[in-house]
Order: C-alpha cells, then sequence, then structure tokens
C-alpha cells in the first residue's frame, strides 16, 4: 500500500460522536425503536459506520417536520431519522460502502435534499482509482424514506465528478451540479496542460432516477472546493464557486442556471486576485432572499484580501457591495454557511484559536443591509465538521457534528 493510501485509511478512522445504532440494510423498512446518546467511544475504538464516528454529517427536514441525517463514516454511506430534533434517531439505514475509497476530503460531503411528498435524493463521491477520480453516486426514496434505491451513477462520462450540490426547486424539479474533469481529460489527450476543473450540471423530474443531458456551465473551475447552492424566487438554481480567471487567478464567481440547456453569465464576486494552483479545499456559501437579493460568504488568500467575506448583490450578481470581513482575523475564521429565510439572513463561521473550535453567529432582518453583532452559539475541543445551517417550519438552526458533544441540533432562533 502507498503512502496515499495509508492517509485515506486514516482519515477514515478519525471519530466523531453521538451514539451507534445497529445496521439496517439500506432496502428495510424503519423500526418504531429510538436509540439514546451514548457517551464519547474513544478514538481507538470509533470503527464502527455510525453517527459516532462520522466524519460530515448533512441534515435535512422533512414536511411533516421529520429529521433526517446522512453521514459518511469509516467508508460507508448511512442516513436516520429523528422525531425529537436529534435527541433520539431511529436505526440507520446503510446507503453505500466503500472503504478507504469513500470521498471524506475537507470540503467533501454527503448531500441531501426533499420535495414537498418528502421524498428524497442523497448523493455522495467515491474515488475509482489512486490519482483521485472520482464518481458522483445518488440513491433516491419515493416513499418518504421507507427505502432508498441502490446507488447509481450521475453521469455516464468516464472523467472525474467530485463534490456534488443538490438543489430542489419549488416543483419538485431536482437539480445538481458538481466539479467535473472531462474537459481537463480531453486537453490532456492532445498533450496540453490543463489545471483545475469544470462546473457541470444537469436537472431530474424523478428524484434522481434519471438526468437530463449533462451541461457545463463553466469550463474553468478549482477543482477541489464544494460549490455553494441556493434557489431565486423564480425557482432557478444560483450556484457560487471558485473560479480560474486568466488560467491563474481562483476567485469566486455566481451564476444563474436559466433552463436544462442553458446557464447565464458568470458574475465574479469580487476581485480577490489569489494566484495559486493548488487546491485551498475552502468551498463558499449562499444564500438568495426572498427579494431575490444574493448572499455569498467565501474564503481567500489573495493579494487583494485575505480571510472570510460577506458580499450582496440585489441585482442576480451582476454587481456585489464591497467584501466585509467576517470574525476574529487572528482566530482563522472560516467554513461560512448562509441561509436566508424571507428576509431574514443567517450566517455563521467556525473560528480556532488554538485549542477550541467555536461557531459564531450573524444574524440580518433587513435583507443583509444591518447585521447583529457576532455571537457565540457553540463551541468543542477537538475534531468537528463545518457548520451547516437548516430550516424547519420557520425555525432555523445549526446543525453540527463533533467529536466531544456528538451531533448537535441548536435553536437560533432564542440565540439573537
Amino acid at each position: 500500500m502507498n503512502k496515499l493510501w495509508a492517509v485515506i485509511l486514516l482519515l477514515g478512522s478519525i471519530c466523531g460522536n453521538a451514539f451507534g445504532q445497529p445496521q439496517v440494510p439500506h432496502h428495510a423498512q424503519h423500526q418504531a425503536s429510538h436509540h439514546a446518546h451514548q457517551s464519547p467511544a474513544p478514538a481507538t475504538q470509533c470503527k464502527a459506520p455510525t453517527l459516532n464516528c462520522a466524519k460530515a454529517a448533512t441534515p435535512y427536514f422533512a414536511p411533516d417536520g421529520t429529521l433526517w441525517v446522512v453521514w459518511t463514516g469509516n467508508g460507508v454511506v448511512s442516513i436516520a431519522r429523528s422525531s425529537d430534533l436529534a435527541m433520539n434517531f431511529d436505526p440507520r439505514i446503510e446507503i453505500a460502502q466503500h472503504g478507504a475509497l469513500l470521498d471524506t476530503g475537507p470540503d467533501a460531503r454527503p448531500q441531501l435534499v426533499g420535495n414537498h411528498k418528502g421524498d428524497m435524493a442523497i448523493a455522495y463521491a467515491f474515488f475509482k482509482d489512486k490519482q483521485w477520480n472520482a464518481q458522483i453516486n445518488i440513491s433516491t426514496s419515493v416513499d418518504q424514506g421507507k427505502s432508498f434505491s441502490e446507488p447509481r451513477s450521475v453521469s455516464n462520462d468516464m472523467a472525474s465528478q467530485r463534490f456534488p450540490a443538490l438543489s430542489m426547486n419549488p416543483d419538485g424539479r431536482l437539480f445538481i451540479a458538481w466539479i467535473d474533469k472531462r474537459l481537463v481529460a480531453q486537453a490532456k489527450k492532445t498533450g496540453k496542460h490543463a489545471l483545475g476543473g469544470s462546473i457541470a450540471y444537469a436537472w431530474s423530474e424523478n428524484m434522481g432516477q434519471s438526468f437530463s443531458q449533462e451541461i457545463i456551465a463553466q469550463p474553468n473551475s478549482c477543482e477541489c472546493c464544494r460549490i455553494g447552492l441556493s434557489v431565486n424566487p423564480q425557482g432557478l438554481p444560483v450556484m457560487i464557486y471558485r473560479a480560474i480567471f486568466n488560467e491563474k487567478v481562483r476567485d469566486h464567481a455566481t451564476q444563474v442556471v436559466l433552463s436544462e440547456s442553458q446557464a447565464g453569465p458568470v458574475e465574479r464576486v469580487a476581485v480577490d486576485n489569489w494566484e495559486t494552483d493548488s487546491c485551498p479545499h475552502h468551498g463558499p456559501s449562499i444564500a438568495v432572499s426572498s427579494a431575490g437579493t444574493f448572499h455569498v460568504a467565501w474564503f481567500t488568500e489573495g493579494s487583494a484580501r485575505t480571510g472570510t467575506y460577506y458580499a450582496r448583490s440585489v441585482d442576480s450578481g451582476k454587481n456585489y457591495s464591497p467584501p466585509r470581513s467576517i470574525g476574529n482575523p487572528k482566530a482563522q475564521p472560516g467554513r461560512p454557511y448562509l441561509l436566508a429565510q424571507d428576509k431574514t439572513i443567517w450566517l455563521v463561521w467556525k473560528e480556532f484559536d488554538g485549542k477550541r473550535a467555536a461557531i459564531f453567529m450573524q444574524r440580518s432582518e433587513d435583507d443583509g443591509v444591518k447585521w447583529s453583532d457576532p455571537k457565540l452559539v457553540a463551541e468543542t475541543i477537538g475534531y468537528s465538521d463545518h457548520p451547516l445551517l437548516v430550516n424547519n417550519q420557520n425555525q432555523t438552526y445549526l446543525s453540527w457534528l463533533t467529536a466531544a458533544q456528538g451531533y448537535r441540533l441548536i435553536s437560533l432562533d432564542t440565540q439573537h
């Protein structure tokens, strides 16, 4: 075994914490029993595919208020539901096993969305070889989570695809975007030097059971940063990603997907002028308000500015406000995440002071014009996942997986 795969195996064994549930096959029916939190398992014993051994967890609230969480742990993709806001979970449903091949990089995580009926789609990536060429699989449930389909590839193209991002528009159509390497592969076959990847997308009318033709929206993007995704008031997907400008600058851009076959213009968020050929592994976030305002947050180490920033656009990305610095620059602020609820905007991010990881929050009630002071809402020692935001019946929650405290669902409506 070479050193690269030894590292992957080591990463797969790093633990989070919550509660260990017995395995249930992905096609099995849910059982009525619940399993309460258990004490944190020591890292040396954390080798199960349960949530207490997870690296990343992604939440979704079904229309009936049930919380679903999908996670990756020790090479397995699993999902479980909770009827009491994460205090207890049903036995996990196993979606797939990929062992050390499962993509669990710093910006890689399983994706989960659902429609108005409670049907769901899960997307994740795994490596097909030792050169980091990956495949995105999707698994769907059309019976409100009673069962999930066998995972299948999103794309028929043999090139690498990573970092899926899912959204659901109001009429129930599923949208998926990802980092695609087909143009890079084609360039290499002709002897040309090519960096990065491309932003690709497709639509599904049946919760991911089949997809429309795959479209390249932006041919030049960073190959290792997650895509931020939201939906505008017209029901169109709005993406933010780290694009490559002038062959060497990796700055952020937004783009509206207009139809199955057409994406709008690439709009640059800010001229940070980050010249690098490396992989930041640090993707952006976007939320679109009911008024159509784009709210974006990102990390950069450019010559123009360094750190984590926020900006907004009231003209669909054509112009952005001057970037506003987020967090304490001495505490490595990063991993920003945004959520819009009507014209109320939530922003969270992570800081690290050398000993503890802390999640801070700001809130705007006027579509991003004025913001509350930063407030500490959670902290931990040891490993922690990125902070995420999730909405349920006009209530906003922080979703955070930590090694010390397990999976945490924290109401933010009482925090401001």
